[in-house]
């Protein structure tokens, strides 16, 4: 039965790839400058060590949003997340996976009545606002150290090409790891309090942990998304927003895959702490925002009037609407899978109860000791 359960993470894990493979090698492939297949083997293997490396530390965010402690509610939670953004992607708009799975957790907590973390759903929030500003400002520095490197360079054509394919691909693989580790979170994060495995030894050198085991199916369910149903979506991050050049595609991505790292890196929150900063939060952030914060940076530097914004409105209206659509199909799916299904949604917790409550203050108390 808990397999079963899986089935809907592993959806939103298709959902995702099928969408946010575009984030990673969407430019370079809409500039043809990276074959459709070698794109989508380099995005599976990066996004699938990422996700087992690197992914626990934006679980830890989610699971503070909304802690879903039953499998048929963490089943429930994914599924209208991953149709939600299979909606989206149906439309051929790439849409926040991360606003879909926020918006599912609320509406499993309204649901259940579960308590919902309003600080840190306020910090969720502004990362989305805040993320997108920051892959631009990263890709306009990009492109600025790119343009003075390259014009006090000489380089011939034919090896400033290859150079920029290789380029490319080495900054997709990054930003696939970057992809993996900040957004497993959201195909996997809701089943970790559920625990679904146990912990394994492996080979007697070290041990797989259950939540590494989820985020080992989660990514691989990824990785089929991006084989399977990734290339259109591709070639609209790649080609409708503001046509870019092969250069200003390997700026792009890595401005994007800069983002997703340092909202999903634990080593750079211990660093930030330990020099006495403030750390930036583990959210998983939403790499279309991401990517396309960057592209309306480079663009905004390169020529403002070839912004194609029509088809950014239209992204915008999505990134609006996904949380809303999601939120409102879980509260009702957990409806059905509770009351017709009879299915349980959340598990039943036990409250502390001190001491003094226990004891009724006006009662008298016979002790005997033998």
């Amino acid at each position: 039965m808990e397999f079963f359960f899986l089935l809907s993470g592993l959806f939103l894990g298709w959902s995702l790839g099928a969408n946010d493979a575009a984030n990673i090698f969407g430019t370079a492939v809409g500039s043809r400058m990276v074959k459709f297949k070698t794109a989508a083997l380099v995005s599976t293997i990066f996004v699938i060590l990422g996700s087992v490396i690197s992914g626990g530390g934006t679980t830890e965010t989610l699971g503070q949003l909304g802690a879903v402690n039953a499998l048929a509610g963490s089943f429930t939670v994914a599924l209208m997340a991953g149709l939600s953004v299979a909606i989206m992607t149906k439309a051929m708009l790439p849409v926040s996976t991360s606003q879909a799975v926020v918006g599912a957790i609320l509406g499993w907590n309204f649901f259940t009545n579960s308590p919902t973390d309003y600080q840190k759903l306020l910090e969720i929030v502004g990362t989305w606002i805040f993320s997108p500003i920051l892959a631009g400002i990263f890709a306009i520095g990009l492109y600025f150290l790119a343009k003075k490197y390259l014009g006090s360079t000489k380089i011939h054509m034919l090896q400033m090409d290859a150079w920029t394919r290789t380029g490319l691909i080495v900054v997709g693989a990054f930003g696939a790891y970057s992809l993996g580790a900040n957004n497993i979170a959201n195909v996997m994060g809701m089943f970790v309090f559920a625990e679904p495995f146990q912990n394994r030894s492996m080979f007697g050198f070290f041990e797989f942990t259950g939540t590494q085991q989820l985020f080992l199916f989660g990514s691989a369910a990824i990785g089929l998304g991006i084989f399977t149903y990734s290339y259109k979506v591709m070639t609209t991050v790649g080609n409708d927003i503001f046509k870019l050049t092969p250069i200003l595609a390997l700026i792009v991505v890595l401005a994007k895959s800069l983002v997703l790292f340092v909202f999903a890196s634990q080593g750079l929150e211990r660093l930030l702490i330990s020099i006495g900063l403030p750390p930036l939060p583990l959210v998983p952030v939403s790499s279309s925002q991401a990517i396309i914060g960057a592209i309306i940076g480079v663009a905004l530097i390169k020529s403002r009037e070839n912004i194609n914004f029509k088809i950014v409105g239209r992204i915008a209206t999505g990134w609006v609407i996904t949380p809303v659509i999601a939120g409102l199909m879980c509260y009702v799916a957990l409806f059905f899978v509770q009351n017709v299904f009879e299915q349980e949604v959340v598990a039943p917790t036990t409250p502390d109860i001190e001491l003094s409550e226990q004891i009724e203050p006006n009662s008298n108390y016979h002790i005997e000791i033998n």
